[in-house]
């Protein structure tokens, strides 16, 4: 059995969730649960992997060989019931860079993306960041739960939208969206010659009866028109190592791709990330079953803990990932008197919601993927904090 209840000092590490408190805050006496890694410690067989490559004493370029191809064919097909070839993986130093080589690789400046807030926010930067133009079809919030708005998205596509970035499972909302919900949004794009790129870091995190489905997985001519990205760096908590998945079964795309890439220098990747990733993807199963199981635990306790303790705080059970994204419009607060209610009354570091885009404004993301005495106590010091209101 994985221990999980074990409380990790991550303090002085250049761990960017703990030592940028005070930057991001204003302050170091919060507990934080914002960014989205967790305080588990990475799993013992890939540390051994890591600690084993560095008794060659020579750390130079790299490559990946048919071992690495064949973890990750084998990991998507066993957990996603995907069945991918060789030929059609690449790489990205993260999901974020990968957005950004997508937008930069297929589409010129002036062209529109599409994005679905509340989203995470990279979507936004890597669009506006590279001289691309934002169009927003906001997700339909219905008594908390969360859906694609398809005639606005109808409505706001153009000769110059060109792409739609898809969050899948949804972050920070939770989503896992239906085999019929991702057919319907990608035969839009596929009859409006407009390419997917599809964000599925969080895909390993499912709560059941939910299942994740690959939007590239429904049919070929919807593959022929999606980049798929994936990453161990949530699932085995690797971040910072730097290594994700690119999947692009369409060959004129994935050239375009590659060349970028290439062009870049950063198609090698680094030799821990490579170890890391095919590490974690061949004997990951046990590891990953027994933290779904944790946190589920977690999501148990946090929801059975505001709605018998925190009435006014809604939200809705995520189907996915180990963020929660908490409703607290009822109290009535600016984005700026709820941060600071946050921080400096109730000592935790949330995300902020109006981050997130349209939708987000009175909400907060919640990572509750640390101890159940940590999440236990943050709670209970928002109760106190909310019944001094």
């Amino acid at each position: 059995m994985y221990n999980f209840d074990e409380n990790i000092d991550r303090q002085n590490t250049n761990s960017i969730k703990y030592d940028l408190r005070k930057a991001i805050f204003g302050s170091e006496n919060i507990i934080p649960m914002w960014v989205a890694d967790m305080d588990f410690k990475t799993p013992d067989f890939i540390m051994k992997a890591i600690k084993k490559r560095t008794e060659h004493e020579i750390l130079g370029y790299t490559t990946r060989n048919d071992s690495f191809y064949q973890s990750v064919i084998q990991w998507i097909n066993k957990k996603h019931e995907w069945e991918i070839q060789k030929n059609w993986i690449s790489f990205s130093p993260g999901v974020v860079p990968a957005l950004s080589f997508s937008v930069l690789a297929f589409t010129k400046p002036g062209d529109k993306i599409i994005v679905q807030p509340p989203v995470y926010f990279p979507f936004f930067s890597s669009v506006q960041n590279n001289g691309r133009q934002l169009v927003y079809n906001e997700l339909k919030n219905i008594n908390g739960n969360y859906f694609f708005d398809i005639e606005n998205l109808k409505n706001q596509i153009d000769s110059r939208v060109k792409m739609l970035f898809l969050c899948n499972p949804h972050n920070p909302v939770g989503r896992v969206w239906t085999k019929t919900e991702l057919t319907e949004i990608a035969n839009i794009c596929v009859e409006n010659d407009i390419l997917i790129v599809s964000d599925e870091i969080h895909s390993d995190f499912i709560f059941k009866p939910n299942k994740h489905i690959p939007i590239a997985s429904i049919s070929d001519e919807i593959a022929e028109k999606t980049i798929t990205t994936f990453a161990p760096s949530k699932t085995f908590n690797i971040a910072g190592l730097s290594s994700s998945i690119v999947i692009i079964k369409n060959k004129k795309l994935k050239e375009t791709y590659d060349n970028l890439l290439n062009d870049l220098h950063l198609n090698n990747g680094n030799i821990f990330g490579n170890i890391a990733l095919e590490t974690a993807y061949n004997n990951g199963d046990e590891w990953l079953n027994q933290l779904l199981n944790y946190l589920e635990e977690n999501i148990d306790f946090a929801d059975n803990f505001i709605k018998n303790n925190i009435k006014k705080i809604k939200f809705k059970r995520p189907e996915s990932t180990y963020l929660l994204w908490l409703d607290f419009r009822d109290f009535k607060l600016s984005d700026n008197q709820l941060n600071n209610f946050l921080v400096n009354k109730a000592k935790i570091g949330l995300s902020k919601g109006e981050m997130f885009g349209q939708g987000g404004n009175g909400f907060q993301r919640m990572n509750i993927a640390c101890s159940k005495n940590i999440l236990e106590k943050a709670l209970n010091q928002l109760k106190k904090a909310i019944d001094n209101l």
